[in-house]
């Protein structure tokens, strides 16, 4: 189910975009993003509390097979992926804000993500499983997030003009990356792409829609500006698939393909939701400020 192209190829080759982010960011930007607490409280807030609340009524209300019900809760308790900061920067959000939520929500994911699915597979299974705290895949986050992103910032401290010159043809890289995973994807998985959406494809869209609306929504409502909200609507509506098919399908953790079919559609829907939510904020006119504190 996890294919070369998602496991591999996928992360390769957003670092390699994340150091064209880079290249865009300041160390201004960060202390910005540190200046608004409430932004980081409310983002923190929907990921780790709202969202699994959201699909835990999800999953009852759909009515879903044990293992599948599982897959979910995993996938809702997966942080935020490095395509979150791929079309936040596509799409006017503040890339550093991303940037930011990434790298906490990832820590904070060694401890809420086995939290939550122990508690969802105690719920849901008869039988008894459980998941590790995911070091290893906390450092994989960090390692193609930051370190692409501070080689890019250092290169924008230290040669100001070669990052300017960069940044179009980074930002024409990453809709190539995009739609190479996205047919990727499609041909890899072409065989069982029927029956995967039979299964869960209405739940893991509606639950997608809600992530991306919440992520938007909740921080405009408390007062932050629009290219921070929609920077929070890429990370909260777009969670890491990868990591949550791994720890479904690893032998020391929950060991069930099964489980993974929800990230597995999820990889897939999220391309297109998530572009279409870019494009639907973005016709909103006039840049916004955060106004929160």
């Amino acid at each position: 189910m996890d294919s070369w192209l998602t496991s591999v190829g996928l992360p390769v080759a957003l670092a390699i975009v994340m150091l064209g982010l880079g290249l865009g960011l300041t160390w201004a930007d960060f202390r910005r993003v540190a200046a608004y607490p409430v932004l980081v409280l409310v983002a923190l807030g929907c990921q780790v509390v709202v969202l699994p609340a959201i699909c835990f009524g999800l999953v009852l209300a759909f009515g879903l097979r044990p293992e599948l019900a599982v897959g979910m809760m995993l996938l809702a308790a997966s942080p935020g992926g490095t395509t979150a900061n791929l079309y936040s920067h596509l799409f006017g959000g503040h890339v550093a804000v991303n940037v930011t939520l990434t790298a906490v929500n990832s820590v904070l994911a060694v401890v809420t993500l086995p939290l939550v699915v122990n508690l969802s597979a105690d719920y849901f299974l008869s039988d008894s499983r459980s998941v590790g705290l995911q070091f290893d895949k906390v450092l994989q986050v960090f390692a193609i997030v930051l370190v692409p992103v501070a080689l890019g910032m250092a290169i924008r401290a230290r040669v100001p003009a070669l990052a300017d010159r960069l940044a179009t043809p980074v930002k024409v890289l990453s809709v190539v990356v995009l739609v190479a995973v996205i047919a990727g994807a499609v041909v890899k998985e072409r065989a069982n792409l029927a029956d995967y959406f039979l299964a869960v494809g209405a739940i893991v869209l509606l639950f997608n829609v809600v992530s991306l609306a919440v992520g938007y929504g909740v921080p405009r409502l408390v007062g932050v500006g629009r290219p921070e909200s929609i920077a929070t609507g890429m990370e909260i509506g777009i969670h890491n698939s990868t990591l949550a098919i791994a720890v479904a399908i690893s032998p020391s953790l929950l060991d069930d393909t099964r489980i993974a079919i929800p990230a597995a559609v999820y990889g897939i829907v999220m391309f297109f939701t998530a572009a279409a939510f870019g494009y639907l904020v973005n016709r909103r006119s006039g840049p916004a400020t955060v106004v929160a504190s």
